[in-house]
């Protein structure tokens, strides 16, 4: 018991502290479980990160859950998460009652929605130099960015990954020159629970979208939504914005300013991003679907890595795996620049004075290199002076 209770202190604490990002968690991760409490030798957190890094989901989140779960077990992984998570998921409840159960004019809010035109235009940067460094992988990028926005359909920023994805494992298994290699397992999980998480995640995946469209429940069609943009998300955090726009914008769930504004308040907070679902579960039905939203966007994430873990060895050394991981890479980036210019920037760049103070922003955060929560509070003033 006592081990699970420091398990969960300590990552509240990182839940707490956590600002910057799925690659700055990583640094507080290092420093806190590697070096300070020697939870986990470099080896063992290097191929944690590194399978973690392979999979679909939040990274970051799933090397909290891969420490809690070498230190305790299943249900250390289970506590390292809810510690880790809690902080935003409250702070991004609470603002969402806040923002849309009030009479009052938000009007700082454009400074938050020019936070997000900075951050996202970072990530963008950021992905496409390590993502889209081949004439190959930018034409695949091209091609998810162009069926993005000229093809209104929900499903199909998912096809074009998938198209993406094949394309790599045909034609990209060969140059892929950045293989991942770990040299020992340090993960004792057994291949029965393996089995039972990745079944269990491709039976959600399939059955869900059939029995919510049968029986059009509003909780079935959330959590399905929710659950399949977490299983979905390759390339960090900031992928999950596009999924969930299209999840819930055009149905009409929740509105574009109400969204745009959960994504940039979701900058201001600790840990991870995909606690924004926490924020549209909340503005849609209340405390009930923001708990919905949180355990069906993170579920994903538990079964790939207690699915993944005890396979890992075998799997990571599959050519057409890392080429099919190649291609959906190149994908994201992609959609991530649809998801810039729509929902971003139609909704919020609609002025000079707004394309000035965005780009200011996004010159602080890029080149000055001031941390993202500094850049939300000073687009909060923004917000507060201008607008």
């Amino acid at each position: 018991m006592y081990n699970y209770i420091n398990i969960f202190f300590v990552a509240l604490k990182l839940g707490l502290l956590s600002f910057g990002g799925p690659t700055a968690h990583l640094g507080y991760f290092y420093d806190e479980y590697v070096k300070k409490r020697k939870w986990l030798d470099e080896k063992e957190y290097s191929d944690l990160v590194a399978l973690c890094q392979f999979l679909p989901g939040p990274a970051s989140s799933q090397v909290g859950i891969g420490i809690g779960t070498i230190r305790g077990g299943i249900g250390g992984g289970i506590i390292s998460f809810i510690g880790f998570t809690l902080p935003s998921v409250i702070i991004l409840m609470i603002f969402s009652t806040l923002f849309t159960n009030s009479d009052a004019s938000f009007t700082w809010l454009q400074g938050l929605k020019l936070v997000a035109v900075a951050i996202v235009a970072q990530a963008i940067i950021g992905m496409g130099k390590k993502l889209t460094n081949t004439k190959t992988t930018i034409i695949l990028a091209l091609f998810v960015l162009i069926l993005s926005l000229l093809i209104d359909n929900l499903y199909i920023q998912v096809i074009a990954l998938l198209i993406t994805g094949v394309y790599g494992l045909i034609f990209l298994k060969q140059t892929s020159t950045d293989r991942i290699k770990i040299k020992r397992k340090s993960f004792k999980l057994p291949k029965k629970l393996g089995f039972i998480s990745l079944s269990l995640f491709f039976l959600l995946l399939t059955v869900l979208p059939i029995v919510s469209s049968v029986t059009n429940n509003l909780w079935l069609k959330m959590f399905d939504s929710f659950y399949r943009s977490g299983s979905l998300v390759f390339g960090g955090g900031h992928v999950v914005l596009p999924l969930l726009k299209n999840e819930f914008v055009p149905q009409g769930l929740i509105s574009p300013d109400n969204f745009i504004t959960g994504y940039a308040a979701a900058q201001a907070v600790p840990g991870p991003l995909f606690t924004f679902a926490s924020y549209i579960g909340m503005t849609i039905a209340g405390f009930g679907g923001g708990l919905l939203a949180t355990i069906a966007i993170f579920l994903p994430a538990f079964l790939l890595l207690f699915g993944i873990l005890p396979f890992w060895d075998a799997i990571k050394s599959n050519t057409y795996a890392e080429g099919f991981l190649k291609g959906i890479s190149a994908g994201v980036v992609g959609i991530l620049i649809a998801a810039l210019y729509n929902p971003i920037w139609t909704s919020t760049i609609k002025s000079d004075l707004d394309f000035v103070l965005a780009s200011s922003l996004f010159i602080l955060l890029m080149y000055f290199k001031l941390p993202s929560w500094s850049i939300v509070l000073i687009g909060i003033i923004l917000g507060v002076l201008f607008y």
